[in-house]
């Protein structure tokens, strides 16, 4: 079976299942192997199991590794069963992604009977690149957003691989997939959106809502957490990939607006040379050293060098820029703004009394990579719960879950959508930023990413308005903590009983609380937008 490209597999294989006549059912994809007793030994298994429904044998995975039954960390594979017919069928592609074969079939034939294992090794799955859960598994190097680039996915999806936040692109999308396209202004800009949008994608919107078309272009190698297109929320209309050039000359756009991160400065570059006569505004999140890493350096630079204009995630990631490439940034056409500012939408008031006023606790949380929080033994014995959201996350760090849960200070939540951001999060005292101790002294050449980054978890936080919990790095340079003490909503600390005193001290707490929520819409892209407008007009002039 294969055709993965022209239809689902879940819906391939339920056209098969309903013209299906014969009493048992095996399943073999086209990259998969049998060996030749395979399928006599599962028959046999099921017959001498009256109350199984289904029989599994062992499987040759990985070209060199080996199990028993069902592979650690997978669900049983399809070359793997025969069951027995029944009315069940598989969930398809349009009401949920999945490479978890238990969540969208398995389960179903569980209500129904036992499933049997025959003990003996008689199937190959094997690997190669175009695996489709590959492309599903954020671990795997897959997530939504590489599967909607490999597959054109033109409607929004509900996604859950094994491992990863359950994503549900129908629901928190619907209100602006139903509300009507916005008239083109009189002075409206026709904007190419090129690369990638990251995080908190539907900002682009507050573009549209001005009245300016928005087209998109978008990388074809996205990392699981940067969107791109056909972006889920509509009202961005996609140029084709393979024909692009020819489509950029048809729509003939005002401005290109390219972002965000590493993986889209080779592209960016490519789209720069190719339309030389219409300006493009480079607004790049992340500092260099990645750029490094791969090999972008150069690249980067000449995007830079030749860009209209350059936007920066924060005044330290623009002195750094400047200082590297001296007279190549012109200050005039360099400007800041954080690439993964979420839309105003999602920052309403739903305000509510906090865990603590019921329990007398100390809670915070964090929804992003708990970076450095270790050991937590420490930070239990100092009484502070940690609330910590995401299962993609929650699989990054093992020790720290394994020494968290015993303690009783550690609980583990599903990813929050923005819709549920303020009546969910606003329950904790304050919230983590990424915890580390800077040794740049503060000369900006000496800065590392965490000193000029901006995390993109800080959109959530302040929606909730929720204090910052960061360690105390003094004077030096570190982009985070500047902000944090501008706005006067910090908890910098030294070590964790000085942690927990600030967050035990109510009249501290519920100050930079307040502080917090008067300062959230400063973040809100929307508020914004007009500045970002002024950019791409002082660009196209």
């Amino acid at each position: 079976m294969c055709g993965w490209r022209k239809t689902a597999v879940t819906a391939a294989i339920n056209a098969g299942l309903r013209l299906v006549r014969a009493p048992y059912i095996a399943y073999l994809l086209s990259d998969d192997v049998y060996q030749p007793e395979h399928l006599a030994t599962l028959l046999a298994t099921l017959e001498a199991d009256a109350g199984a429904v289904l029989a599994f044998s062992g499987i040759r995975y990985h070209y060199n590794r080996y199990s028993e039954g069902q592979i650690e960390g997978c669900s049983l594979q399809l070359v793997q069963v025969v069951q027995r017919r029944g009315d069940e069928r598989w969930i398809e592609r349009t009401d949920l992604v999945s490479d978890d074969h238990e969540r969208i079939f398995w389960a179903q034939l569980r209500a129904r009977g036992s499933f049997s294992g025959s003990g003996r090794i008689t199937c190959e799955w094997v690997r190669h690149p175009g695996q489709l859960h590959r492309f599903i598994r954020e671990q795997d190097g897959g997530g939504i957003n590489p599967f909607r680039a490999r597959f054109q996915v033109a409607h929004p999806l509900r996604f859950h691989s094994a491992h990863g936040n359950f994503i549900d692109e129908v629901a928190h999308y619907r209100h602006y997939r139903e509300r009507p396209a916005t008239p083109q202004a009189a002075d409206g800009l026709t904007i190419l959106l090129v690369g990638e949008l990251a995080y908190n994608a539907d900002r682009v919107l507050a573009l549209e809502e001005r009245g300016h078309r928005l087209y998109g272009l978008w990388t074809s190698s996205p990392a699981w957490f940067k969107t791109v297109g056909p972006l889920p929320f509509g009202h961005v209309i996609d140029l084709p990939r393979d024909d692009w050039q020819h489509a950029v000359q048809r729509i003939q756009p005002d401005v290109i607006y390219a972002q965000l991160n590493w993986q889209t400065v080779a592209f960016c570059h490519t789209v720069l040379r190719a339309n030389p006569g219409i300006p493009l505004v480079f607004h790049f999140k992340e500092g260099p050293f990645i750029c490094y890493e791969q090999g972008l350096w150069p690249t980067l630079v000449r995007v830079l060098r030749r860009s209209a204009a350059q936007i920066f995630i924060s005044a330290e990631n623009r002195a750094w820029f400047r200082l590297a490439l001296g007279e190549m940034l012109d200050p005039a056409r360099s400007f800041i703004l954080d690439g993964d500012l979420p839309k105003v939408d999602w920052f309403d008031e739903s305000w509510a009394p906090k865990l603590s006023e019921h329990d007398g606790q100390i809670h915070t949380v964090v929804t992003g990579r708990p970076l450095g929080l270790a050991p937590f033994s420490a930070i239990a014995a100092a009484g502070i719960n940690v609330h910590l959201y995401g299962e993609q996350f929650q699989q990054t760090v093992p020790n720290l879950l394994r020494e968290g849960l015993p303690s009783e200070f550690l609980h583990l939540h599903p990813a929050v959508e923005p819709a549920m951001w303020v009546r969910e999060l606003l329950r904790y005292d304050a919230a983590w930023l990424h915890l580390y101790t800077s040794d740049n002294g503060g000369d900006v050449r000496r800065a590392r990413w965490d000193d000029l980054n901006l995390p993109a978890r800080l959109g959530n936080y302040v929606a909730a308005g929720l204090p910052w919990i960061m360690r105390d790095n003094g004077d030096v340079l570190v982009a985070t903590q500047r902000l944090a003490t501008e706005l006067g909503v910090g908890l910098c600390f030294n070590d964790w009983y000085d942690l927990a005193a600030q967050l035990r001290d109510r009249q501290l707490l519920l100050a930079k609380t307040a502080t917090m929520r008067g300062a959230r819409m400063q973040f809100a892209f929307d508020n914004h937008v007009d500045a970002l407008i002024a950019i791409l007009r002082q660009a196209r002039a």
